[in-house]
């Protein structure tokens, strides 16, 4: 069980209003990350769904039980936050088997459920070790331990990547959404990188200033983004957003296209631009032009070609994949 509903869920302080009202449906078993930029709502939402802080309005749901007055404990969540909290004095053991101490837990029982998250984290051959001899990503895999002895209905996560460089960064990726598989129980994930979300979510709830601005399956969002926040945030490299004549040449205020979508010529097409910065980065090469009457843009090209600062291409969009916005900053129908 991990079903999660909010009705009209929302916050303020004093007078000001960092959720104004959401309404979500979280299935059983889904990997739901929420994103946005820094102050968006997304970590204060998990809190108030953890129940660390408490809701101004709304109810919360889960598996149809009303749990918006009650506390964190009665809740039957996990919570594994962007530091990881672990006890230093104590073995890898025993900061998993702290919990279910707390709560009572016979001996063999804890013995049992910690060998058993050992197993699935990788972390048998570790849990005689303290964590300051372990490295960034073990210490976090103790931290979701802690969390998967409890059986809890739904993890939430808070940034829990935050804190690793780049490589571990992507091996934990990897590692959560298979935890997530053999698990098959509800996560909820905050994060303000968009290459997560794509990469880990069943699905995405976009926010922006405490509003929700679309919620989809990662493709969803990138192939139909509903307005010009959502079509900026997903992608990375960010969609082009072109307003002028090059958009009203397509009865629209803005235009999209992603970097991607774009075809390069060195002899012609729709725009002429002049490439400022090319990154080459093996299997792609991301060029960063100016195109006359345009303006600047990001494309997406095979790594190996050969253009340098200051070559002339010529750059036809792909009329398929446009998105056209209108004046009020939403799709408009193709």
């Amino acid at each position: 069980m991990g079903n999660i509903t909010l009705k009209n869920v929302s916050k303020s302080f004093g007078s000001t209003v960092i959720i104004p009202g959401i309404d979500l449906v979280i299935e059983n078993g889904e990997f739901v990350v929420f994103v946005g930029p820094s102050g968006c709502g997304k970590s204060t939402l998990l809190r108030l769904i953890a129940g660390l802080e408490d809701t101004s309005g709304g109810t919360i749901n889960i598996d149809g039980r009303d749990v918006t007055g009650e506390a964190p404990a009665k809740r039957k969540l996990a919570m594994v936050f962007q530091s990881y909290a672990l006890y230093p004095h104590m073995t890898v053991a025993k900061n998993i088997a702290f919990p279910l101490k707390m709560a009572g837990e016979d001996q063999a029982t804890i013995d049992r459920k910690v060998k058993d998250a050992a197993r699935v984290l990788n972390l048998t051959n570790y849990l005689e070790r303290r964590p300051g001899q372990l490295s960034g990503g073990q210490r976090q895999r103790v931290a979701i331990g802690r969390a998967i002895v409890r059986q809890p209905s739904a993890f939430l996560f808070d940034e829990p990547l935050s804190n690793l460089d780049a490589a571990l960064r992507g091996t934990m990726r990897l590692e959560i959404s298979e935890l997530h598989h053999q698990l098959k129980t509800t996560m909820i994930y905050v994060t303000h990188d968009q290459v997560e979300a794509m990469t880990m979510a069943d699905k995405i709830v976009v926010l922006n200033a405490g509003n929700i601005e679309q919620v989809g399956s990662p493709m969803e969002l990138y192939k139909t983004p509903r307005n010009l926040f959502v079509a900026g945030f997903i992608g990375s490299p960010k969609m082009n957003l072109v307003e002028g004549a090059p958009a009203a040449k397509y009865s629209a205020k803005t235009i999209g296209i992603r970097p991607e979508h774009m075809q390069i010529s060195t002899t012609a097409g729709e725009w002429k631009a002049t490439v400022g910065v090319a990154e080459h980065l093996g299997s792609d090469t991301f060029l960063h032009v100016q195109a006359d009457g345009v303006g600047p843009l990001t494309v997406r090209a095979d790594g190996e070609l050969a253009v340098h600062h200051g070559d002339t291409i010529y750059l036809t969009p792909d009329k398929a994949k446009l998105h056209r916005f209108g004046p009020d900053g939403k799709a408009m129908a193709t």
